[in-house]
């Protein structure tokens, strides 16, 4: 399916990859960490403007972050989701760099966490892409849905539908091979956002749908409270 449709080669990378790959390697941790946190609810091509702009304004660094204005990181990051919120978080995190790092980010899952606005996705997200260290997978809303889908998780114990996106990790790493734990990222984000979309997902042009056990259901997202199923006759 990736290799016959262009609509997938967009959205088939990690939109943080290229954060300042140009810079010195501790910027480019820094900027990869700042991009990420930047991508957090927010589209692709929304991300990569925001980031593009601090870059031509040379704020893409812990020093140049900490120095500036919160305002100046507002404007030019909006309209990011919680632009307002983020802005905030990058000027802390870019001083606790300073001064716990010497300016660079931190080198382990636990650290990264304790950053303001940095969960579970966005720490494994720097590991990988930062760090090139592979401590887990990277889990948002496609991997999570797509995998409940396709009942590849399910809660400790139970079959029931994992309800986070961490629980859905922790799931899928408990069979999943580590040697798949990075390619399935962006492989399902792809799928997810132009195949098995949230709501009424194209079943019909799917390739593998024979293999799912909610083909041709209309289901809001696992993460949902309300988890309404309706059911359609197939044609």
């Amino acid at each position: 399916m990736k290799s016959s449709a262009d609509e997938h080669k967009p959205v088939d990378t990690f939109a943080n990859e290229q954060a300042g790959d140009t810079l010195p390697p501790k910027d480019r941790r820094f900027a990869v960490l700042a991009s990420s946190l930047l991508s957090s609810q927010t589209k692709e091509f929304v991300t990569r403007g925001a980031t593009q702009r601090l870059r031509e304004n040379g704020l893409l660094t812990a020093d140049a972050i900490n120095k500036v204005d919160e305002e100046i990181i507002k404007k030019l990051i909006y309209p990011v989701g919680f632009y307002t919120r983020k802005a905030n978080n990058l000027k802390k995190i870019a001083n606790i760099c300073l001064v716990k790092y010497d300016g660079d980010i931190p080198s382990s899952i636990e650290e990264l966490l304790l950053l303001p606005g940095v969960g579970p996705k966005i720490a494994h997200l720097v590991m990988i892409v930062g760090w090139n260290n592979v401590q887990g997978i990277c889990v948002d809303t496609h991997v999570h849905r797509i995998c409940n889908r396709l009942e590849w998780v399910s809660r400790s114990g139970s079959k029931q539908k994992t309800l986070t996106p961490e629980e859905t990790r922790k799931a899928l790493q408990r069979w999943l091979p580590k040697e798949e734990w990075v390619p399935i990222n962006p492989l399902l984000v792809g799928f997810g956002r132009a195949i098995c979309t949230p709501l009424r997902p194209h079943c019909g042009k799917c390739s593998v749908s024979r293999f799912c056990p909610s083909e041709f259901k209309e289901t809001s997202s696992p993460s949902s409270k309300a988890n309404k199923f309706t059911f359609n006759n197939k044609s």
